[in-house]
Formats: structure tokens, C-alpha cells, sequence
């Protein structure tokens, strides 16, 4: 958009729950007192299919209103009270389908462990399925013991602040113990010391290394939940993991971890 204040504007309405061009014609709309469709187009430099599109779901949603004038198709953003209304109706919705879909879950749980020989596999694309799956493993309710193979350099750097103290506070919450065979290097030793330093010392990770020069990679395995294994690439542009949840699976890597463990000395970086 051509004004920044309209731009700083479409920013915040998208970050309470308009769509970003959605954002930007309702405050183009609203800081204009109004504009034909052509005009929208010109001065958000969106195509005009698109702002038809918008304009369309916008009124649908009693965010705008259209009229005629001078035989065309004028728009106007209507107060914003009508956000707030509309915002309190997705809230009302939000927890509508939480209830009803409490009530199935029972049904949907038992078709998804029904067969319990077949392996369950899940794919995750893109930051937001990364940080899915680390929500993941600290989503169960008893306490087991997380094993991992883990390159945590390319982890952190997605992990917001926040993020990282409410999964070490659930982690200690449910009382996931950690062991993690690391390749060593300085950053990923002053890593591990930041991102586990909130836990308490009981559940503070046991952590082996690797001679990074002969075993470096950018990933992380975790065996997780006792019957669960996550698998994740941390190759920048294209983050993407999987879940494998299978009881005979998870055992055999325990195996090749508890290998590794039992027998990898005490490494220190050579000076």
C-alpha cells in the first residue's frame, strides 16, 4: 500500500483475524471513507479479480456495505464495531465446534488406534509442522524418558522465547526425562545450557556428543511417548518432518540408541 499508515494499520487487523488482503482493503476502506473497486485495486496494488473476491467476503461478513454510485459499485467499510461483533461471533463458533467435536473424539480415537499392527504415519511441512511436532512430545500424560539424536542449531532459530519456556514448563509438567547424543560444537553447547536452564535440575537433559567433524548432520530424531518416533530436516528453505507412531519401530531405534549411549565415550573437543 502506498500510505504506511494504512499498511501498519491492514497489519494489526490481520493479526486480529482478517486475512492480509482482507486487512488491507477494510483499512484502504476505512481510512478512505469509501472507493469504487477500481480505485481499491490502483491503490493497494491488488488485481481487481482479487478485490472482488475480497470485497464479496468482506460484505458477506457485515464488514462492509456496497451501494450504487454514479451507476457503479461503491464500498464502505462499516464501523468497527462490526469487527469486534464479528470477532465475538468466531469466538461462539470457535467453542461450538470444540463441544461438538468433544463429543466425538471418543469415536474418532478409536478409529484412529483400531489397527494397532499398522504403522500410523504423519507428514509436516514448514515451520508451523515443525514446531507441531515438538508440541507434540510433551502432549502425553505420564512421564517417560525422551531419547535423541539432535543437531539443536537448526532447531532454535524457530523457536520464539515463549515457545521455549512453555515446552520446557510442560515438559517438566508431565516429567519427560531427556537423553540426546549431539555433534559438539561451541554454539550447540552454550545452546543446550540456555534453552534447558528453566527446568528443574532432575529433569535436566543427559547430554553425549559426537565429534562433529566426522558425524555432522542438521536434523533431529526423538523417540518420544514410549511408541512414537519424530524425524526432522532443519534444511533451510524446506522444514519437514514425520511422526511415525508404531510400538515395533519405536523399539528397534530405542535399541540402536541405547547402542550408541552404552558405548560412546566422553567426548571433549580437542584444543
Amino acid at each position: 500500500m502506498n500510505n504506511q499508515h494504512d499498511s501498519a494499520l491492514a497489519d494489526k487487523l490481520a493479526k486480529a483475524g482478517l486475512s492480509q488482503k482482507e486487512a488491507v482493503i477494510y483499512a484502504f476502506l476505512l481510512e478512505r471513507k469509501g472507493a469504487f473497486p477500481s480505485v481499491i485495486a490502483k491503490e493497494t496494488g491488488l488485481n481487481r479479480t482479487t478485490v472482488y473476491k475480497i470485497l464479496s467476503v468482506l460484505s458477506v461478513k457485515g464488514l462492509i456495505t456496497e451501494f450504487e454510485k454514479r451507476k457503479k459499485f461503491f464500498y464502505q467499510a462499516e464501523s468497527p464495531k462490526r469487527l469486534e461483533k464479528y470477532a465475538e461471533m468466531q469466538i461462539s463458533m470457535a467453542k461450538t465446534a470444540k463441544e461438538n467435536l468433544g463429543r466425538i473424539m471418543p469415536i474418532l480415537d478409536g478409529l484412529h488406534r483400531s489397527s494397532p499392527d499398522k504403522p500410523v504415519v504423519r507428514f509436516f511441512e514448514g515451520k508451523e509442522g515443525v514446531l507441531a511436532i515438538y508440541n507434540e512430545h510433551a502432549q502425553g500424560e505420564k512421564p517417560y524418558d525422551m531419547l535423541a539424536f539432535s543437531n539443536t542449531i537448526g532447531l532454535l532459530p524457530l523457536l520464539s522465547q515463549e515457545f521455549k519456556e512453555n515446552y520446557q514448563k510442560q515438559k517438566a509438567k508431565i516429567g519427560i526425562t531427556t537423553r540426546a547424543i549431539v555433534p559438539y560444537t561451541l554454539e550447540n553447547s552454550a545452546a543446550l545450557k540456555t534453552f534447558y536452564k528453566v527446568l528443574p535440575k532432575r529433569l535436566t537433559p543427559q547430554i553425549k556428543y559426537l565429534p562433529s567433524e566426522e558425524f555432522s548432520f542438521r536434523g533431529d530424531l526423538t523417540l518420544f511417548d514410549e511408541n512414537k518416533i519424530s524425524i526432522i530436516n532443519f534444511n533451510e528453505p524446506h522444514f519437514a518432518g514425520t511422526i511415525i507412531e508404531d510400538r515395533t519401530i519405536y523399539n528397534m531405534i530405542k535399541l540402536f540408541f541405547e547402542l550408541a549411549w552404552r558405548n560412546l565415550p566422553e567426548y571433549k573437543r580437542a584444543e
